[in-house]
């Protein structure tokens, strides 16, 4: 495995110029636990039946397109831009294979227009009370319910979510630049994260903190819950609400006042 940066920089200096099978192999051995990194993280609460190492497998094909696609000269980290790749390829086959329940994405669904309409009305995140009442349910059940819509997978909660058709949904992956895509594209992005800090910055602070140490500092669930007092499990539940009230609120175009 190679380790030391200046033997990595010359890599990508040599498939840059000279693009081979070999080097792309010894890239791919370089970068291998960048995939391990994100299956494990996708990983999260999926049903039993999906093996880690199939999800390895997918993601490793998303990492030789990102190593044939990069370019080191647009002075982009290759890691962001890999794990974006590689968690687009995992989740596409995922879709593929169509793995969710349809009870799970019709409760998410029920979740994401009960938060909508709250937020609409309210111009601010619903309370769990407040969202029970909606619902229809006690807040107890509420939570269960969360429960079991985050077992379908944190990391692939956008998926699930999705309403438009293949291609249509917009992850937090999205707002990592494709240095493939050209000026309009790295604009895009730019424009993409943005949009989504400042989505963030305006949910309750808990939301926000789970939100924020999950998907932009890295730590696990497990983690987030050591530092926020509380089981994994809650914090699977404010990870799962966080989600629906950003979907939420970026779907509609940030109606509620700053």
């Amino acid at each position: 495995m190679v380790e030391r940066v200046d033997d990595i920089d010359q890599l990508w200096v040599h498939f840059s110029a000279h693009p081979s099978p070999e080097v792309r192999d010894k890239l791919i051995v370089h970068y291998a636990p960048l995939v391990k990194y994100v299956a494990g993280r996708v990983g999260v609460g999926l049903p039993r039946n999906v093996e880690q190492a199939d999800l390895a497998s997918y993601g490793t094909f998303g990492l030789i397109d990102a190593i044939e696609k990069f370019d080191p000269e647009r002075g982009f980290a290759f890691e962001t831009y890999a794990i974006a790749r590689i968690k687009g390829a995992i989740l596409d086959e995922l879709r593929s294979i169509d793995w969710v329940p349809r009870s799970v994405r019709s409760k998410a669904r029920d979740l994401e227009q009960a938060i909508t309409t709250l937020e609409s009305k309210n111009r601010r995140a619903p309370t769990d009370a407040e969202l029970a009442e909606a619902l229809g349910v006690t807040e107890a059940q509420l939570r269960a319910t969360l429960s079991q819509v985050s077992l379908a997978g944190v990391a692939a909660l956008d998926e699930m979510l999705a309403s438009g058709g293949p291609g249509e949904s917009f992850t937090i992956g999205d707002s990592i630049a494709d240095p493939g895509e050209g000026p309009m594209g790295i604009f895009e992005a730019k424009e993409m994260r943005e949009t989504l800090a400042e989505s963030i910055r305006r949910m309750p602070e808990r939301e926000r903190l789970v939100l924020t140490l999950y998907y932009f500092e890295g730590l696990t669930l497990a983690e987030i819950g050591r530092v926020l007092g509380v089981t994994e499990s809650r914090v699977c539940q404010i990870h799962t609400k966080a989600v629906l009230q950003l979907k939420s609120r970026l779907a509609a175009g940030e109606r509620e006042p700053a």
